[in-house]
């Protein structure tokens, strides 16, 4: 009885494992759509309402979901400390919400370029700049789609079919 419920345990954790892989694969394609919205809505801000950069983030924050709004609220609220440069909050803010997403190495030097050129630049080429850094992101969005669709399903059997060894190997 005992060992049928450790086996139980085992399947069920190697399962969770791999969805929880699966997860992180899906939520990265999902994070980096959430990343290119959020620059097309700073692009609009910048050049048609003329908002400053503060403003425009917290309105920003305020239409996306987390974690990717905690960056524009953070980035937003930074801006406001005495001091600040723009390029200084918003490496702050993205180092802040970095642990919280599934994004990776190279999605942040992406952002984190994006970041050191914004604020310094008239609006034309603040608006190349997000153009660039959007191109950047679709690219890495379509190598994180292609890798969902690749290693999605097999991650999730993959955990089921790890528990059940771990089980023939121990019995």
């Amino acid at each position: 009885m005992l060992k049928i419920i450790g086996a139980i345990f085992i399947v069920c954790a190697t399962t969770w494992a791999g969805f929880g892989f699966s997860k992180r694969l899906s939520d990265r394609t999902k994070q980096l759509r959430h990343f290119r919205s959020s620059l097309q809505t700073l692009e609009a801000e910048i050049m048609y309402s003329h908002a400053p950069l503060g403003e425009a983030a917290r309105r920003i924050a305020a239409q996306l979901s987390e974690p990717i709004s905690l960056q524009y609220q953070s980035f937003s609220e930074k801006l406001t400390e005495a001091n600040a440069t723009v390029s200084s909050a918003w490496e702050q803010s993205l180092r802040e919400l970095w642990p919280k997403t599934a994004l990776q190495k190279s999605e942040y030097e992406i952002l984190q370029q994006f970041g050191e050129n914004l604020g310094k630049h008239d609006r034309m080429t603040e608006q190349k700049q997000i153009m660039l850094t959007l191109s950047h992101l679709e690219r890495e969005e379509e190598n994180a789609r292609d890798k969902q669709k690749n290693y999605e399903k097999m991650a999730k059997s993959l955990g089921l079919l790890t528990g059940i060894l771990f089980i023939i190997l121990l019995m």
